[in-house]
């Protein structure tokens, strides 16, 4: 019961067999024979062992001491390791969203390249002394020079995107 609760007690306060021998000004291997229960402190080593380790004596010598430092710790590492997959697996998610509307976007925008090389608009050619064909006219050109001015950057940076949304 000594030698379990000298051993307890010492690793409760994080200290070594090393550490605990020079507080009490023995060497280690004695540390290690009262702990494996081959001999018992005398008296005097006793009380030191209770000041050094902040234990009363009574305790050393019957009282069990629990071992719930390592339980907490499982628990917290248990739970630590769940929220570590759970954002991961939403992180996974966020980047397979954003490589599809990436897909999207170059595939919408290839397919208005596509639209406005079919049709070739002949808003041109429209007679702008008609007020309504003007005001259409102006608002299409404008849509349409927006469009060939944008596209070309909003397609390189969706295959910019695409590049580094790949599965490495």
């Amino acid at each position: 019961m000594l030698s379990e609760n000298i051993k307890a007690i010492r690793k409760s306060k994080g200290l070594s067999q090393q550490e605990l021998a020079v507080k009490l000004n023995v060497v280690r291997q004695t540390v290690s024979k009262w702990e494996q229960g081959r001999s018992v402190p005398d008296s005097d080593l006793l009380i030191s062992l209770s000041e050094a380790l902040e234990a009363p004596v009574s305790r050393l010598l019957g009282e069990a001491v629990p071992q719930t430092e390592a339980e907490p710790l499982k628990a917290i590492s248990e739970k630590l390791e769940v929220i570590n997959l759970q954002l991961s697996r939403r992180q996974a998610t966020r980047r397979r969203i954003l490589r599809w509307l990436l897909l999207l976007l170059s595939a919408a925008i290839v397919i208005g390249f596509a639209v406005l090389w079919e049709f070739q608009s002949d808003y041109l050619t429209w007679n702008y002394q008609d007020p309504e064909a003007a005001v259409l006219g102006v608002a299409f050109h404008s849509l349409e020079w927006l469009f060939v001015r944008a596209a070309p950057v909003a397609l390189a940076g969706a295959a910019v995107g695409l590049y580094l949304t790949r599965r490495r």
